[in-house]
């Protein structure tokens, strides 16, 4: 059987596996700019839910200090 092997079945074989190395580093590539687009908007979307929270809180202070002024709070 391995004489049967010749350099044209062998150079066929890694001409086909380097056609398919060549599809997967480009299928990698898509892979990597995907997975940076989603990181970066998952990054903004923290950022925001950040500014959120910090507006709630700013308003929740100044309710309690409202509440407090008008002597309605519960505490």
């Amino acid at each position: 059987m391995a004489d049967n092997v010749t350099n044209e079945l062998l150079l066929e074989h890694l001409k086909a596996l380097r056609t398919q190395v060549g599809t997967l580093q480009n299928d990698m590539s898509d892979v990597k700019t995907s997975l940076i687009s989603l990181r970066q908007h998952l990054t903004a979307f923290m950022s925001t839910d950040a500014a959120h929270e910090g507006a709630l809180a700013s308003l929740q202070a100044r309710l309690n200090r409202i509440e407090r002024r008008l002597e309605i709070s519960e505490t």
